[in-house]
């Protein structure tokens, strides 16, 4: 459970409950010595927890080239490619699991590898901050590193 939460009388469930905005999104080795930003230093992004247990997860590279044509679904593949790779977005269910661990159950996402698994999240919310990070070390191109990204509420 969160100092924060605790510290109010209240589980990490419902410290999470409402609108967080993107602070970083860092990926690192466990040790510290590298750090990468897989959408840039500048991402922007929003997460979501609703009361009733949903979650919504959205998260741009700052800069993406717009499409040519205004039909959302007129670009290219070239553009739609690109624009991919610069944006993260998942939703469905989530849950709390040993008071620290955070458990998004992936039902829609771009990236569709994910649909209908599971995101597992450790959790602390401590001066106003969530902290979600990997439970275990993810692909980062040719290195599996663990993923951190730091939300102030929005």
């Amino acid at each position: 459970m969160s100092p924060d939460a605790c510290a109010n009388g209240g589980s990490l469930r419902e410290s999470l409950v409402g609108s967080w905005k993107l602070v970083s999104f860092e990926a690192q080795r466990d040790d510290g010595s590298r750090v990468i930003y897989p959408l840039g230093e500048g991402a922007k992004g929003y997460i979501l927890y609703t009361v009733d247990g949903y979650m919504s997860a959205q998260i741009m590279q700052l800069g993406r080239a717009q499409y040519q044509s205004a039909d959302p679904r007129g670009g290219t593949d070239a553009e739609s490619a690109l624009a991919a790779r610069g944006y993260l977005a998942y939703s469905g269910p989530y849950h709390v699991e040993d008071g620290s661990v955070v458990v998004h159950e992936v039902e829609v996402s771009l990236f569709p590898n994910w649909v209908g698994g599971s995101l597992l999240r450790n959790a602390a919310i401590t001066g106003g901050h969530l902290e979600l990070s990997s439970t275990e070390p993810s692909q980062f191109g040719e290195e599996k590193l663990t993923a951190v990204l730091v939300w102030e509420r929005a």
